[in-house]
């Protein structure tokens, strides 16, 4: 299990690397200044997708990453 401190660098890594420093900093007031329902926010993201469509999609992500 990762310790927080870990979880919070690894967080940040992905985050610089995905949306470069700029991009971060936005991210991050974008957090802060509107109020974010994580767990509501999940539960939506997914609904107009069957399984197999996530299942399909996230293998496909998943090759793209180890071609780089």
């Amino acid at each position: 299990m990762l310790t927080e401190t870990e979880i919070r660098r690894k967080g940040f890594q992905a985050l610089f690397e995905a949306l470069g420093d700029l991009g971060v900093e936005k991210f991050i007031s974008l957090l802060i200044r509107d109020p974010f329902d994580y767990t509501k926010w999940n539960q939506d993201l997914w609904r107009e997708k069957t399984i197999e469509q996530i299942s399909k999609e996230a293998m496909a992500y998943q090759s793209m990453i180890k071609e780089k």
